[in-house]
């Protein structure tokens, strides 16, 4: 019999990145009690994982659970990024319900369209939560009438469109149900979402239904999967099948069964449908499978997710220093391999296949970030080896057989002194200006840029603006190719033989580019050294071993002195990244090489090229 569950409710809370909900999270979970008093948590409770905390972001969704007044409410956590909107797309199937968290002072932005959209689509009532009211600049009443036009624009229903309004200070764990009468503690929001969030619609004479959609790991249990209990009651100890989105049926047994209560799973001899729930034993579990009762046929629908737009080829370390840093046995095409197909059972957005080479893997993803992330992540585990530059993928048009290449929609704060350089440089990625506003010293710029248009752009962007200007994009879709795009203006500094770098040498050479090294630093031929100040790339020797003492050499009246290297992040190697070049990864390391490492060869290969382009032109 169907029946609604008034004991619970399964929410989740979106939101553009740092608009606060992991904030709010942690201070719903002080006032559920869930700590003793504020100081025992600290803040951004549920991003644990070490990368959130360094780039004060979410990237992976976070199962909690708060009871409140004797009703227990599961939170899902979810990015703000696009880049990791697979995470979005595939918890908002295991809830009823949304927070979305709004800054007062900024207002919608991009993701706050993208999960939106997402959460109108499921069907989801949305309760608006403006945040941070209490800022400077905060702008309230004309916040909540661009989250109006929104949704209006996202096409809600007129139900939707009436959506619940509670205001914010998520940093305090205050709430109010108008701007001017924030109250002492979040009792507003908590009424709110027990009124306007509807207990989940269950069968518990049904048989037992579940579809992952999330994958976690215990060393103690194995592979944990999570989701929502859509029907049944689920017995520690029972016998199921799993059913995958490709038509395979493999029998199973629910070995460990967990319930989510504060921060931590709890586990449990049963779970009723309607909650959400975590199960170990079976396994080989994967995102979209349908865990249910031995007599049910046919797998629930397969999580829809969008496809990648950006790719890069990871392959098996090759550079002289390859097998030094990272973990013994980690480097080999077999290890690698399984550690990239195993990431595509639970990142979603993510995708791999073999390459034309039995140590090379493409791996597609949703943006440079997305990546980025999963790159990073690798290298910490103790992995090491080397990555090609991003490319994107195109598309064909299925009447006119046309290319079409992916577009974003590109979000853009910057001081009104640099909008002029600003525009120029997206202008020269065939980027098309949609709007463009200002106020307060700040102009806002909205445009669409093919994807390609954007790789290697941010750092460009973040030195034309000193650091302080803000990008942010948005999946737009396929347009037709649009024209030629300038590639990187500068060449290499390369990496003569391989030496130890020494003062004299790197400062003898600083006159020809920018250094990525400090003397002491050990390199091997076709490595990267630096960027050359011209578009050519350039080998140096940056092994000199004069000694500095010997130095008496002036310089325009000056006495020479080495330049401090620039530090190149992971992000800021994977952007320099020329065609003909790699990244070397490895725990300690990150290394720019050549594809082919010796200079002679890297010399005839390069004539070579020329000439066919040549006979190319001349045909």
């Amino acid at each position: 019999m169907i029946t609604t569950r008034n004991d619970i409710r399964n929410i989740a809370i979106i939101a553009h990145v740092d608009h606060g909900k992991t904030t709010l999270v942690d201070g719903m979970l002080k006032q559920a009690k869930v700590f003793r008093d504020a100081t025992t948590a600290g803040e951004r409770i549920l991003d644990s994982n070490a990368l959130e905390r360094e780039r004060g972001i979410t990237i992976l969704s976070k199962n909690t659970a708060v009871t409140w007044n004797g009703v227990k409410i599961n939170i899902v956590d979810t990015p703000g990024h696009a880049d990791f909107g697979g995470e979005v797309e595939r918890v908002l199937n295991m809830v009823d319900g949304a927070l979305l968290l709004i800054d007062a002072v900024e207002g919608p932005m991009p993701q706050t369209r993208y999960v939106l959209r997402k959460a109108l689509a499921l069907g989801l009532r949305v309760i608006v939560v403006i945040n941070k009211v209490d800022r400077q600049y905060a702008r309230a009443a004309d916040v909540l009438n661009e989250t109006f036009d929104l949704f209006i624009e996202l096409g809600a229903t007129d139900f939707q469109a009436e959506f619940p309004l509670v205001y914010a200070v998520g940093l305090e764990g205050i709430a109010g149900y108008t701007a001017d009468t924030i109250g002492d503690d979040l009792t507003p929001l908590f009424e709110t979402i027990l009124r306007e969030i509807p207990g989940p619609t269950v069968d518990p004479d049904a048989p037992v239904k579940l579809q992952v959609t999330t994958l976690d790991y215990d060393n103690y249990k194995g592979q944990i999967g999570v989701g929502r209990l859509l029907s049944g009651v689920m017995r520690r100890g029972m016998d199921v099948v799993r059913l995958t989105p490709q038509g395979e049926r493999v029998p199973g047994k629910i070995v460990y069964l967990f319930t989510y209560h504060n921060l931590a799973r709890q586990e449990v001899d049963q779970a009723q449908a309607g909650d959400i729930v975590a199960f170990g034993g079976i396994d080989v579990i994967g995102i979209s499978d349908t865990i249910a009762h031995p007599s049910v046929e046919q797998p629930l629908p397969a999580i829809s997710i969008e496809e990648p737009t950006v790719r890069m080829t990871f392959g098996v370390n090759t550079s002289p220093f390859a097998g030094r840093e990272g973990k013994t046995g980690w480097g080999t095409s077999r290890r690698l391999r399984q550690r990239l197909y195993e990431e595509t059972r639970h990142n979603v957005a993510l995708r791999v296949q073999d390459g034309s080479q039995p140590d090379r893997f493409i791996v597609s993803g949703r943006g440079e970030l997305h990546l980025a992330i999963l790159i990073e992540t690798m290298r910490r585990e103790g992995y090491e080896f080397e990555v090609s530059k991003p490319e994107v993928i195109y598309h064909e048009d299925p009447d006119t057989g046309a290319v079409l290449e992916p577009v974003e929609e590109v979000f853009l704060e910057v001081a009104d002194e640099v909008v002029g350089t600003v525009v120029e440089l997206l202008g020269a990625r065939r980027g098309l200006m949609q709007e463009m506003t200002s106020s307060n010293g700040t102009t806002y710029l909205r445009y669409l840029v093919p994807t390609r248009g954007l790789l290697g752009f941010r750092s460009n962007f973040m030195r034309a603006t000193s650091g302080l200007g803000t990008l942010n994009t948005l999946f737009y879709g396929y347009e037709p190719l649009a024209g030629p795009i300038p590639g990187r203006q500068f060449g290499s500094l390369v990496a003569w033989e391989r030496a130890v770098a020494t003062n004299y040498a790197l400062t003898h050479s600083q006159a020809r580019g920018t250094f990525f090294i400090t003397p002491g630093v050990e390199v091997y031929e076709g490595m990267v050294v630096g960027e050359h100040i011209r578009p050519e790339d350039l080998a140096v020797n940056v092994g000199k071993t004069k000694q500095l003492s010997a130095i008496h050499t002036k310089y325009y009246g000056e006495e020479l002195r080495l330049n401090p290297p620039r530090q190149m992040s992971l992000d800021d190697c994977i952007e320099f990244l020329a065609d003909d070049e790699l990244l070397e990864v490895t725990p300690r390391s990150l290394r720019i090489r050549k594809r082919i490492l010796n200079n002679e060869d890297r010399q005839k290969d390069q004539k070579r090229r020329e000439r066919m382009l040549e006979g190319e032109g001349g045909s």
